[in-house]
């Protein structure tokens, strides 16, 4: 055979290899509009809507990042300030998705908390309808609506156990209220912990979620919910590579509790834990660092009448190795309150079994109400401010701001602040605590101007404030 002809036919069989390859390549890519078709019609926005209230009233906006400002009336406030002050509704923005076909839908707390009604728009963007609040559980940011309707299209409930991190998966929302946006990632991490939380085992991953997403439904590639869009962590409040899910399962006992008793329970024993390090672990004659280790045992609770004390390792929680730290207080939480458990202790080089009446964890209202920190006036500036809470915090995505819960002066020097607003900076520089945010003030004189850098609710922006 010529060489010529030879090297022809090589080439032609390595472009039948290329193009083969290509073809492989192409189909092992999701396909995400069958996804989209099935999904999609069960995904709701959901508007949520505060009355108007006066500054004066000391109104806020809710923990909720989702807030819409009218830009006609705040235009009108700056240009001009003699108007009388007439108070505007303030709204959020979020999503959800339909779980029968009777009307009961899922969401985040934070996208309903605090606000006085809600309507949800259905994702054909031709029916409305007012939802009533079933119930919201704030620890796991989850929140039950009903509407009155009948034969709505629901979504397919999946199994988030099954995910593993490489997965592909998609999220449909309505990020800055944008409706009926799909976005795609994988899956980064699951049974991840995040601070200040301990109740939900979230999914981490890399789907593009934002403001207005929260709520929504983090699908497979069949079309099934794993997860419910919960929360993003970022530096500037908008997408960042890593955002986290309530898996399903958590989402749908949570419900299943609001629905049936219109609270959620969960038990406790009363005591503080650590993580098991590998030095600790060795410390105290085991092998593995595969435990919690107890710090704390509150006087009278159920571990201390169970005979627990500071130091001992938790190996097992009724029969269930504890293998991170954070396991036990999810499966202490999922216990029944009342109910008898065993807890599997290392004590002085020998394992022990306690066994113990768990409690129950106090009423969420009266959490919250230890958690929100009280607020605080200030004279130079002419309002009154609180700290995020750590709950806050998360959903705003900011590691530290001021709340502005009350105006004292709206002619003065606070005029151009709103209620609701999140301060989380002075002039270019950011503050991590109240102290910090004083002292930043106190550098400039009686008279003098500052530029607050402000969070209200999607934007981001300065303002020039004169110090009284």
């Amino acid at each position: 055979m010529p060489a010529l002809s030879i090297q022809k036919l090589s080439f032609a069989f390595a472009l039948l290899l290329l193009s083969l390859g290509a073809q492989a390549q192409t189909r092992s890519l999701p396909d995400f509009t069958s996804l989209m078709k099935a999904a999609g019609p069960s995904v709701v926005n959901v508007i949520s809507t505060r009355k108007a209230q006066t500054a004066a009233a000391g109104g806020t906006a809710g923990s909720s990042p989702e807030i819409a400002q009218d830009p006609l009336s705040e235009l009108l406030r700056r240009y001009m300030p003699d108007l009388p002050d007439r108070p505007q509704p303030r709204q959020g923005l979020g999503s959800g998705f339909i779980i029968s076909e009777d009307g009961y839908i899922l969401t985040n707390a934070h996208v309903v908390a605090e606000y006085d009604d809600v309507n949800v728009r259905l994702a054909d963007a031709k029916r409305e309808f007012k939802a009533r609040v079933v119930g919201v559980d704030k620890r796991s940011d989850v929140a039950l609506l009903k509407v009155e309707a009948e034969g709505l299209p629901t979504a397919r409930l999946g199994d988030s156990s099954v995910l593993e991190a490489g997965d592909w998966v998609a999220a449909i929302g309505s990020p800055f209220g944008f409706a009926n946006t799909i976005t795609a990632g994988i899956v980064s991490a699951k049974g991840r912990s995040l601070p200040d939380e301990m109740y939900v085992p979230f999914i981490q991953t890399d789907v593009a979620v934002n403001p207005g997403n929260s709520g929504g439904p983090l699908l497979n590639l069949q079309g099934e919910v794993v997860g419910v869009n919960s929360m993003i962590y970022s530096g500037t409040g908008g997408y960042m590579g890593v955002s986290f899910a309530i898996p399903i399962e958590v989402a749908l006992d949570v419900s299943r509790q609001l629905k049936d008793q219109g609270k959620v329970t969960r038990g406790r024993i009363g005591i503080a834990i650590q993580p098991l390090t590998a030095e600790l672990a060795r410390s105290f004659g085991l092998k593995s660092p595969a435990g919690a280790v107890i710090i704390n045992v509150e006087k009278g609770g159920p571990g201390d009448k169970a005979g627990a004390r500071i130091g001992d390792v938790v190996l097992e929680w009724n029969g269930e190795a504890i293998d991170e730290p954070m396991e036990l207080p999810r499966r202490v939480a999922a216990t029944a309150p009342g109910s008898l458990a065993h807890m599997a202790i290392w004590r002085e080089g020998k394992q022990r079994t306690l066994e113990l009446r768990v409690g129950e964890v106090p009423l969420e209202a009266n959490a919250a109400a230890r958690e929100a920190p009280a607020k605080q006036h200030d004279s130079r500036l002419g309002m009154a401010v609180r700290e995020l809470t750590p709950t806050e915090r998360r959903a705003m995505g900011v590691d530290y701001g001021l709340m502005v819960v009350e105006v004292v002066q709206r002619s003065g020097p606070g005029s151009a602040i709103l209620p609701g607003d999140v301060i989380v900076g002075v002039n270019q520089r950011r503050f991590t605590s109240k102290q910090e945010f004083e002292r930043l003030l106190a550098a400039h004189p009686k008279g003098g101007m500052v530029a607050l850098f402000v969070r209200r609710g999607d934007a981001a922006l300065y303002v020039p404030l004169e110090l009284g």
